[in-house]
Order: structure tokens, then sequence, then C-alpha cells
């Protein structure tokens, strides 16, 4: 995955059982759903760094996602227990990345890496070209990690 400009990053982690829903035919995750883990580890990442999405509606912003990749590693299968890294990587544009390691901590093995791209709009959908003051000021106070 590329280097940013300022090779700093934000991490959290979460741990979720994959549910029955989850899983195909075949007892494997279906993989449309990582998109729902990945939003799982956005969340985790939000209310543990301190900034939720309920935090950026209340600030007059969405952050809708715009592109998203993934690369799957290994199969995932229902029951098995998942550990979701998810880095923030901080960039000067006006958009929100992260990057995602998707570890089966039942087998051990690394079932995912995946990528996401939010931008900025305002509430009325309008793209927003320059990162709102409020993220601004949070991205400052943060506890950053080198990379």
């Amino acid at each position: 995955m590329e280097r940013h400009l300022l090779d700093r990053k934000l991490s959290t982690k979460c741990s979720i059982r994959v549910r029955f829903s989850d899983v195909d035919a075949m007892g494997i995750v279906w993989h449309g759903n990582y998109i729902k883990y990945l939003e799982d580890g956005r969340e985790a990442f939000g209310t543990e760094h301190g900034m939720t999405y309920v935090q950026i509606y209340h600030n007059g912003y969405l952050t809708p996602i715009v592109s998203s990749s993934m690369e799957h590693k290994s199969p995932v299968r229902y029951g098995d227990e998942l550990e979701i890294i998810t880095n923030l990587i901080d960039c000067k544009a006006a958009k929100i990345i992260h990057h995602y390691s998707i570890n089966n901590l039942t087998t051990g093995k690394l079932a995912a890496v995946a990528k996401t791209m939010q931008v900025f709009t305002n509430s009325e959908g309008e793209l927003q070209m320059y990162a709102p003051e409020f993220y601004l000021s949070w991205k400052n106070e943060a506890k950053w990690e080198d990379l």
C-alpha cells in the first residue's frame, strides 16, 4: 500500500466472532460481508480516538466512502474470532484514509488487508475541498505513531 506525506498513523483493534448470517452455504464468510467488518473497525476507531460518525454529523459534515479495496488472504469460517486492526493514515488532503488488517485469531492466519477512503461533504452532500476545522483540531491533538 502507498506511503503518505506525513508518514504517521493512529491505530485501534477490535474483535468480532463470525456470525452464522455472515457465511455462505459452504460455511465460509461471503466476501461482501468483509465490508461490514471494516465498518466495525471504523466504529471502534472512532469510539477509541474520539471521532465518531455522530460527532462528524453534529459538526455539519458527512464522510461517505468513495473508494474501497481488499485483498483476501485466507478463508474465514462461521465461529472464527477475528481481530480487526484499523489504522488512520494521516494525509494533508481533505480525506480520511484507513488501512486494515483482518486477522483470524482462530487459525492464526491473516484473513484480509484493505483500504478505504472517505471524503468530507456538507449536509447537502457537496464535496468539501478543505478538511473542516474541527477535524484539523482533532488531528493536532491526536497521539500519532510513526509508520
